[in-house]
């Protein structure tokens, strides 16, 4: 096995990904870059993968070897920069550092996967095209792909100083609707249920529900109500991000947003919504995070940091389903969705390095506790 792949031909992989363009939202772009990732791949890993479509959005499954497959190594395609971003952002590596839409969400990563796997039996590499979007079609088979794994390893880009990620907190999402009853504000206002009113007792309320000291942020965002200036507001509503660090933090605001009670008298309140994606806790990779510094150091590569960071990502669901899980195993860099999105050139062969020993290490031990973990629990 190859553990210092050429950095010529991954910078050149790197460079064909970035310049198919791969917006989420546009089934044909994300179609066309799944032909692109799928050349590469087939390049690098000498086998075409199956291309699966949900929804109608393009996904690509290696199965890597013979034998029964053991551990899930998990990236996407897809991207959040618009199509002609290239004319603005083209891709450049000048002065040590890659730019270029998706470099380092996550395209940099998935070639990675690719130099890091040549060779290897009993992996299966996923690549999904709709993360940036919520996993709405893809989540399910993350998940079925999970269950059967006993590791599953998350090209994510690092953090910062190229931090592994062992925590994530989960996600939940909620809409908050109320409705009461119009009047003219001028004439007859107290003859109105005012939604705007409530709402805002509301926002108060939900607002209330966070615990710092746990991590636990409750963010009412977007809202709207009304209709004219001088109308009592009969309806209206605001969003509420939810982000936790364990389950039970989940749970608990879960069922407050869901007892919920109007405030005014005649208002109707209506709450729908819920948990988005599971939290990544710090158990569910520490076992994976302690063999990862260990084999650093065999490398003679800097052992990495851990890194706790409010974003989710498909490692939550690997993680929610009982799979341990290690995410931010991908590119060092910065800039993510930004102007500034770049990759550090120097540190690719050695994080690849590092990804290809983790995963042969991972294969040659079937009695580690790490991989017995999470099959013990399904």
């Amino acid at each position: 096995m190859e553990l210092a792949p050429s950095l010529t031909e991954m910078l050149d992989d790197i460079r064909e990904l970035i310049e198919c363009e791969s917006p989420s939202a546009d089934l044909a772009a994300v179609a066309r870059s799944a032909d692109v990732v799928a050349r590469v791949g087939e390049r690098r890993l000498g086998v075409a993968p199956e291309r699966i479509v949900l929804d109608g959005r393009t996904h690509l499954r290696w199965r890597l070897g013979s034998g029964t497959s053991r551990v899930l190594v998990l990236g996407h395609h897809d991207t959040v920069w618009p199509l002609g971003s290239l004319a603005t952002h083209p891709c450049t590596v000048e002065d040590g550092v890659l730019r270029g839409p998706g470099c380092f969400d996550m395209l940099a990563g998935l070639v990675m996967a690719f130099h890091a796997l040549t060779g290897l039996d009993g992996v299966t590499l996923l690549v999904t095209g709709d993360e940036e979007l919520g996993s709405p079609s893809s989540r399910e088979l993350i998940e079925e792909e999970a269950r059967l794994a006993e590791a599953a390893l998350v090209l994510e880009a690092s953090a910062d100083g190229g931090a592994l990620k062992t925590e994530r907190k989960g996600v939940s999402l909620y809409d908050v609707r109320a409705v009461g009853r119009a009047a003219h504000a001028g004439l007859e206002p107290e003859a109105g249920v005012n939604a705007t009113v409530e709402l805002a007792h509301q926002a108060i309320v939900v607002a209330g529900l966070g615990r710092p000291e746990l991590g636990t942020t409750v963010t009412p965002t977007a809202s709207r109500s009304g209709t004219t200036t001088n109308t009592v507001p009969a309806e209206g509503s605001f969003s509420v991000d939810v982000r936790v660090r364990t389950l039970e933090e989940q749970d608990r605001v879960d069922a407050a947003m869901r007892g919920l009670r109007p405030v005014l008298p005649g208002a109707v309140l209506e709450v729908t919504g819920g948990p988005n994606r599971p939290p990544l806790e710090a158990a569910a990779s520490a076992a994976l995070f302690d063999r990862v510094r260990g084999l650093a150091v065999h490398l003679d590569l800097a052992e990495p940091t851990a890194a706790a960071v409010g974003g989710a990502s498909d490692g939550n669901f690997t993680a929610g389903v009982g799979t341990p899980t290690l995410d931010g195993l991908g590119a060092v860099g910065g800039g993510a969705h930004a102007d500034d999105e770049h990759v550090l050139v120097d540190e690719l062969p050695g994080r690849t390095a590092l990804l290809a020993a983790l995963v042969a290490d991972l294969l040659a031990q079937p009695t580690n506790p790490v991989l017995t973990a999470g099959a013990a629990r399904r």
